[in-house]
């Protein structure tokens, strides 16, 4: 007889807490939903975001290093970091990552900061809620 392998609940990562929660009505036990709560990352708001060992570096208070292709610092801001630490620790046993961001610009950069972020070892798929409704 074959044993049956244990499988992580599937992870759908939205913007907002209140589409989480009726998303959540919707898809049932198998899916852990979370939101994002906006944006997880974002230029150095001030000097005090700046890591240390860049604050010597006269571009560092720009966010943007000029001096290597205009390559962006970004930084997780200080209220987002235990955030940010409880979606890790969904992600560390989901089997698929869905970012259901929104379809805009914002909604896709939310999604690149995630990846970029938590760098996840399992599958993600794209998916994008046109309306929140229980057919939908």
């Amino acid at each position: 007889m074959a044993s049956k392998q244990k499988q992580g609940k599937s992870l759908v990562i939205v913007e907002s807490p209140a589409k989480a929660r009726t998303i959540g009505k919707f898809l049932g036990d198998d899916y852990q939903i979370e939101a994002s709560i906006g944006h997880i990352r974002d230029l150095p708001g001030d000097a005090s975001e700046v890591p240390t060992e860049l604050k010597k570096e006269k571009w560092a208070k720009l966010g943007i290093d000029v001096e290597h292709e205009f390559k962006p610092l970004y930084v997780v801001p200080a209220e987002k970091k235990d955030h940010l630490k409880k979606l890790k620790a969904a992600l560390k046993d989901a089997t698929i990552l869905y970012l259901a961001t929104d379809e805009d610009r914002e909604g896709e950069s939310i999604s690149w900061h995630l990846l970029e972020e938590r760098k996840p070892k399992c599958e993600i798929k794209r998916l994008v809620f046109h309306e929140i409704t229980k057919s939908a």
